[in-house]
């Protein structure tokens, strides 16, 4: 009995040795820190590595995790500022920069910061309509970061940011904002069809003015082309004219040349008188008719007419049928159609 006494002496103390020694002996890990209290009251705060906390006199209190936590904060019902009711939920950043106020600064930091999260949301919501709510979500986070993070200031607690993760309306709503939508997409497609169509006629009406430019650029060229080609027309015929007319004047200074230019001119005079006879009821015989048969027969017989008068067959001066003079025969050849 005495060896087995003190064989399970032996064991209990050698427990109570080991546990005595795990008790002082304690190993923090990488980014925490233990808060150690000693008989009750604050003592230090023992961070990554090996410490001796005295067994029964001191002890580790709370561990505190410096990482950067996420919290989920639960969804809440907000009203915007125009009487809209939305379900929104986020998600909080935040970090123990000291651990002793996370401590005894307040029982749950996670709790107390995402209860305040939701709070500070429900008034940045309200702030706002629904439509600016789905636009303004960096204006929020940044709010409830700047409020949550003034807040937990005394608990140690750093909050880093907030992401909004869900707006969501009631239902009536989403039909309300889904009628918009496509009303608006409609109306989107009228705007981009007239658009369509007053462009379309803007580029017609280009293409008409350019159109009508062309033509009566077209139309002035040829008038300018015609105009041209009638000038150089008439500056040919001008110089032909003149060609002829000098031909004409070196002609006449010649014996022929008159006498083929006083047939020229009975020519034409009498053609003239042919057609004064033919078209009127009354007979003319000029008086120069003599003078105008004495140049005839001065073609015909090769002579020169004289200039007072004409020689008449056989050999006499005078009209046919024995006259006188050319004064003579004027006087006595006029006469009315009924007497011719």
């Amino acid at each position: 009995m005495s060896v087995i006494g003190a064989y399970l002496s032996s064991i209990i103390l050698l427990l109570l040795v080991f546990t005595i020694f795990f008790k002082l002996i304690r190993i923090v890990p990488e980014q925490q820190a233990w808060v150690v209290e000693q008989l009750g009251k604050f003592r230090r705060i023992i961070g990554p590595g090996l410490h001796l906390v005295i067994p029964l006199v001191q002890k580790v209190a709370y561990k505190q995790i410096l990482k950067e936590e996420v919290i989920d904060v639960p969804p809440q019902l907000c009203i915007t500022r125009d009487n809209v009711q939305v379900a929104v939920d986020g998600i909080l950043y935040l970090q123990v920069v000291d651990p002793e106020k996370a401590s005894y600064g307040i029982d749950n930091y996670r709790f107390a910061t995402a209860q305040l999260a939701q709070t500070t949301m429900r008034s940045e919501v309200g702030k706002i309509d629904l439509d600016n709510s789905f636009s303004e979500r960096d204006r929020i986070n940044d709010a409830i970061v700047r409020s949550v993070d003034e807040a937990s200031d005394p608990w140690g607690i750093k909050v880093t940011r907030y992401e909004i993760r869900d707006i969501t309306p009631s239902e009536t709503v989403m039909v309300a904002m889904e009628q918009q939508v496509r009303a608006e997409r409609e109306k989107r497609a009228e705007i981009l069809a007239s658009e369509g169509v007053r462009e379309a006629r803007i580029n017609s009406s280009k293409g008409d003015r350019q159109q009508s430019i062309n033509l009566s650029q077209g139309e002035r060229q040829k008038r300018i082309n015609e105009a041209e080609g009638r000038a150089k027309a008439t500056e040919i015929i001008a110089g032909a004219t003149a060609d002829s007319i000098a031909q004409v004047a070196e002609a006449i200074r010649l014996p022929a040349g008159r006498t083929a230019v006083s047939a020229r001119i009975a020519q034409n005079f009498l053609g003239t008188l042919g057609e004064i006879l033919r078209q009127s009821d009354t007979s003319v015989l000029p008086a120069e008719l003599a003078q105008l048969y004495g140049i005839l027969e001065a073609v015909r017989g090769g002579g020169a007419a004289a200039p007072g008068g004409a020689a008449a067959p056989g050999g006499g001066t005078g009209a046919p049928g024995g006259a006188g003079t050319s004064g003579a025969a004027s006087r006595r050849t006029a006469t009315t159609g009924g007497d011719a």
